[in-house]
């Protein structure tokens, strides 16, 4: 029996194994994408009825039922709630609401009453420059030459004296604010036995004035003296006209509203460089009496 020959087929490789996972890969990504496209999808009628519902609650204006997908305007072109609304205009401003204005300041506007005042009475004194006042938001400043109301090196009043402050205490009176009297020197030195500094004459000028307003009827609870010798110059000491100018009293009155007092004066500078006081007009010194008579 003849020998049957078995044949061994050779194995050939598959090269088209790479199209099924191929295929499957192309299945998840379109999968994915569906996924994707069904999460970004706007519903546009629920974006509408949205749009109309805002734009009804901000202008007030009713509206129709909103146009949903799919529904195709009539023949005539009408266009939808929301287009009708945007053709209408922009929508009308919301009410703006009124400035508060705050009230009136009472205490400022009694001080700047009594500025007026005190302005009035010592007019011609302050034409001639003899006085200047200086109005602030909290204090009044009423600067008064000491030329008219000293002798050089002396601190009792002279006779003129007592019609400026006289003028001066009737227009303080009404009002209840506390006032700080200064007294101020040049810088040349003095040393007698009444006054062995500048310190002492300004001082002594300052207290001369409280004694003679007192006498005119105004409160000593609301005066109080400070001295300041010659080291709160308004112009320089090298000229007559700046020591002329830094020979001074100060009268500082104080707003009256509720915390002033003490301690409002205790920071209130009477000195500014920035404002000094006019130099008398020519010949004022002989004309004070006139000058205070005046009506």
């Amino acid at each position: 029996m003849a020998r049957r020959r078995r044949h061994r087929f050779e194995e050939h490789a598959n090269h088209e194994s790479w199209a099924i996972p191929y295929g499957d890969l192309m299945t998840l990504l379109l999968a994915f994408f569906v996924v994707m496209y069904a999460i970004s999808s706007v519903n546009e009628g629920k974006y509408r009825v949205l749009s109309d519902s805002m734009v009804a609650a901000f202008r007030g204006t009713p509206l129709t039922d909103p146009v949903w997908i799919g529904q195709k305007q009539s023949a005539g072109g009408t266009l939808s709630p929301l287009n009708q609304v945007l053709l209408q205009g922009p929508p009308k401003p919301l009410p703006q609401p009124k400035p508060v204005v705050a009230p009136p300041n009472p205490q400022a506007a009694a001080l700047q009453q009594m500025a007026a005042g005190i302005e009035d009475a010592m007019r011609s004194l302050i034409d001639a420059n003899l006085v200047v006042v200086r109005r602030h938001d909290n204090w009044v400043e009423v600067e008064i030459k000491t030329d008219i109301l000293f002798p050089s090196g002396v601190a009792r009043l002279s006779p003129e004296a007592g019609p400026v402050f006289a003028l001066l205490a009737d227009a303080l009176k009404p009002f209840p604010n506390q006032i700080r009297v200064e007294g101020h020197t040049d810088n040349r030195p003095i040393k007698t036995a009444a006054f062995p500094s500048n310190w002492e004459l300004s001082a002594g000028r300052a207290a001369s004035v409280v004694h003679l307003l007192t006498s005119q009827g105004m409160d000593p609870q609301r005066l109080s003296v400070v001295a300041y010798s010659e080291f709160r110059p308004l112009k320089t000491n090298t000229t007559e006209d700046g020591r002329n100018a830094n020979r001074r009293v100060v009268l500082i009155i104080v707003s009256d509203a509720p915390g002033a007092g003490a301690q409002q004066l205790d920071s209130v500078d009477s000195t500014s460089a920035d404002n000094p006081a006019p130099a008398p007009a020519p010949g004022a010194m002989a004309s004070v009496a006139r000058a205070v008579a005046a009506p």
